[in-house]
């Protein structure tokens, strides 16, 4: 997994109109006085916070290296409760811990018994089998409930597998979502432990099931429908779903897009998803337009040099090439339906004359900017506007260069006049907000001292 080793701050120095503070075009009138000194009491509550999360955190540490228990054979298992046992709170090649002290320090700190395992667990996993990780948490550089939760995340893995989780993940971890978190971890116990990791594919396949909620019917006549499926036959189901829903809106069907999503699974249960539908004229019955079927696309990638784990491009995760066998030997899959696309050049700048984003510059900036490029905003781009950084109105370019995506809420901030940001280079971005400045790129977040980024 290649997270990019490119320096966070390599920067061309701003000029000209770019060198103009842009807090200044943001200012708001001095009746704003009041709040500007509250938000900065504000950031210093929560440094303050993160202060003390990171000292607490630092003495648990070392409350837990009081308590080791050096002999593996009375390891703590559910019935030893009439001994001081050690108990396995973190991953293999973690340090026992006394099950007695965990006991007194759960009462201490007003948690459960499981809590308190659970809370001791995660610090000891962090010191001692993410080091990369811990040393960024105590320098305040990745934030104490994140690190915590990857922590969990880790503690099934074995040892091999959470070193190589903790060098990948370490440099970039403020600013990884936990997609792309839990898809490192998932992609570390194929390449350390694939038997443990085909046993869990396999059994969670096990687990697919289709609730329609009929027991659960009320009055107001709804059934919650809750589903387990394969990855495949969930995106055909989702195309059924778009494709009908967007038809009944053409038709006239004034209800939301997700009641005519509910009513196009109704549909879907009554005919057959390969028909095509046809758009008739209620006077005539003329068949006024067809909308054919559609096929699901699904987009794997496998490399030969690396044959251990494959990617599901449609949903960005680490797939098993066996699964990838099983797709593509579906009933009714045929070797003509296997495209095999170059891959997308992200350096490639050919702009249009058009407002319209074509597909093709579309398809560069999704590749690009995985999702939305406000400050510490997670937001997929599947669910974004690509906003045109300087206005085409005002002659900006309709190109990868001076496209990005939104969220609709930050792509209304921006046009408000609330926000502004312009493109240091295509996927690097300095925001300039009421509450101070902001550098986004492929790692994440960084917040500023100044208005403009640091000279180069």
């Amino acid at each position: 997994m290649d997270l990019g080793t490119a320096p966070l701050f390599d920067l061309p120095a701003p000029s000209g109109a770019e060198a103009v503070d842009a807090a200044a075009v943001l200012a708001e009138p001095a009746t704003l006085t009041r709040s500007q000194e509250l938000l900065a009491d504000i950031r210093h509550d929560d440094q303050v916070l993160r202060d003390r999360e990171i000292t607490k955190l630092r003495h648990i540490a070392e409350w837990a290296l009081e308590h080791v228990v050096d002999d593996e054979a009375v390891a703590a298992t559910l019935t030893d409760r009439g001994l001081d046992t050690g108990l396995p709170v973190a991953g293999p090649g973690a340090p026992l811990i006394s099950d007695f002290a965990v006991m007194e320090l759960a009462a201490l700190l007003g948690r459960s018994l499981d809590s308190g395992r659970a809370y001791v667990g995660q610090v000891v996993e962090l010191a001692h089998r993410l080091p990369r990780t811990w040393a960024r948490v105590l320098d305040g550089e990745v934030p104490v409930w994140k690190a915590l939760r990857i922590a969990d995340l880790t503690r099934p893995l074995p040892e091999e597998a959470a070193a190589f989780v903790d060098r990948h993940l370490a440099p970039f971890a403020h600013g990884c979502s936990w997609a792309q978190i839990a898809r490192l971890v998932e992609e570390a116990l194929v390449r350390f432990d694939p038997a443990a990791a085909e046993e869990k594919r396999r059994e969670e396949r096990e687990h697919r099931h289709v609730d329609t909620g009929l027991t659960t019917v009320g009055f107001d006549g709804t059934a919650n429908i809750s589903a387990v499926l394969d990855a495949a036959d969930a995106l055909d189901l989702e195309n059924a779903l778009s494709r009908r829903a967007t038809l009944l809106g053409r038709l006239g069907d004034q209800d939301s897009l997700d009641v005519r999503r509910a009513k196009a699974l109704g549909e879907i249960a009554r005919e057959d998803l390969t028909l095509d539908l046809h758009i008739v004229d209620p006077d005539t019955g003329e068949i006024t337009r067809t909308v054919p079927g559609r096929k699901t696309e699904l987009i794997l990638h496998l490399s030969a040099a690396d044959t251990t784990v494959g990617r599901f491009g449609n949903v960005k995760t680490p797939i098993s090439p066996e699964q990838v066998k099983e797709w593509l030997g579906l009933t009714g899959t045929q070797a003509s339906t296997v495209v095999v696309r170059p891959v997308v050049d992200l350096a490639d700048c050919q702009p249009v004359d058009s407002y319209e984003i074509p597909d093709r510059i579309r398809r560069q900036v999704t590749e690009r900017d995985h999702h939305c490029v406000f400050p510490h905003c997670t937001q997929p781009v599947a669910r974004c506007d690509l906003d045109h950084v300087n206005a085409h109105a005002a002659g900006g370019a309709t190109c990868p260069c001076n496209l990005a995506p939104l969220c609709r809420g930050h792509h209304r901030m921006k046009t408000a006049h609330r926000a502004a940001y312009r493109m240091i280079r295509p996927g690097t971005y300095h925001w300039t907000l009421a509450s101070g400045t902001y550098l986004v790129d492929p790692t994440g977040t960084h917040p500023l001292t100044g208005t403009s980024p640091p000279d180069q």
